[in-house]
């Protein structure tokens, strides 16, 4: 493995004991391993430290820290990107698993085309105990060549977790990375959508693990999500759900300001954002216009070798 390694790996983590272990298992078993891995504790009361600490004394491509105080997940988040400084980066979560050569496929296809921004693979939702439960389609539009419609896509279209795909850091570095309101992951992305085109690698190697902790199904509200990726979100004076609101549009404005577009591909931006919240608003009647569910429920892609004859993830 070189002395500087190509990708950092950042995992934030609070009280993660229950699916932690596995989650690294998955990590540290990658054909590719030419990374390091940042993990950033959040204050946790549970094992999460402990578990953590074993870890760290049997591979050298761990670091381990411990925040004093709860900062929140976006804070936290954040964190493990502004204290890497490799070419390239992914998020990594507590619970969910990996296919051994997500990394390497991956990364495979950012070295083949350099105008990539970002590269991931074909998902599979599991369950507590690691079994699939769904194999899911990609609906988003994110390899066509035309930045506006990849941006239409991102605002339109429900689906993809691109936010754990692996990055090329310059790139993430122009975006003012995670935002402390609901949903900033979906800005994020949209913005990163400008800078160039998403590969889904066509193999089964993401696994998002669903369970009753999950931030989103247990925050279930604007506020409580927001509270839960920081702190002081959860003041109601300081914090209008109004502004939180305010907030997310103005993510996409603020990504479409940023990126480097022509006038007409900015302005076309510009409209499909508007036609969006159009449609949002459009929806308030059958329910929170930022929390509509998609039209449809995710469909299932054609059966993969990756995970033929197996029921269990964690024995892949």
């Amino acid at each position: 493995m070189n002395a500087a390694p190509r990708l950092s790996i950042g995992l934030p983590v609070y009280n993660g004991e229950k699916y932690l272990a596995e989650s690294l298992d998955a990590l540290l078993g990658q054909s590719y391993g030419d990374y390091k891995l940042i993990i950033s504790d959040n204050a946790s009361t549970d094992g999460t430290e402990e578990i953590c600490r074993q870890y760290l004394a049997k591979d050298s491509r761990l670091s381990y820290y411990r925040q004093p105080v709860n900062i929140g997940a976006t804070p936290n988040h954040n964190w493990t990107f502004e204290h890497s400084s490799t070419e390239l980066f992914k998020w990594a979560s507590y619970d969910d698993l990996y296919g051994r050569d997500l990394l390497a496929r991956c990364i495979e296809a950012l070295d083949d085309d350099p105008h990539l921004v970002l590269a991931h693979a074909y998902q599979a939702i599991i369950d507590g105990a690691g079994d699939i439960v769904l194999e899911v389609d990609y609906p988003l539009d994110t390899t066509n060549p035309h930045a506006p419609d990849r941006f239409r896509s991102l605002l339109f279209d429900v689906g993809g977790d691109d936010f754990y795909g692996v990055m090329r850091s310059d790139i993430l570095r122009r975006t003012p990375l995670n935002g402390s309101y609901h949903h900033s992951d979906r800005t994020i992305m949209a913005e990163l959508a400008l800078y160039g085109r998403f590969h889904q690698v066509p193999e089964l190697l993401f696994f998002r693990r669903d369970h009753p902790d999950r931030a989103e199904r247990a925050k279930p509200t604007i506020r409580s999500r927001s509270a839960n990726m920081e702190p002081s979100r959860a003041s109601r004076l300081r914090n209008p759900t109004v502004r939180l609101i305010g907030e997310y549009v103005g993510g996409f404005v603020g990504g479409i300001r940023r990126a480097p577009l022509s006038s007409a591909d900015r302005r076309e931006c510009y409209g499909h954002l508007t036609r969006w919240l159009a449609s949002r608003a459009v929806r308030r009647s059958t329910g929170r216009i930022e929390d509509s569910k998609p039209d449809a429920a995710p469909t299932a892609i054609p059966d993969s070798s990756a995970v033929a004859g197996q029921r269990r993830v964690a024995e892949g």
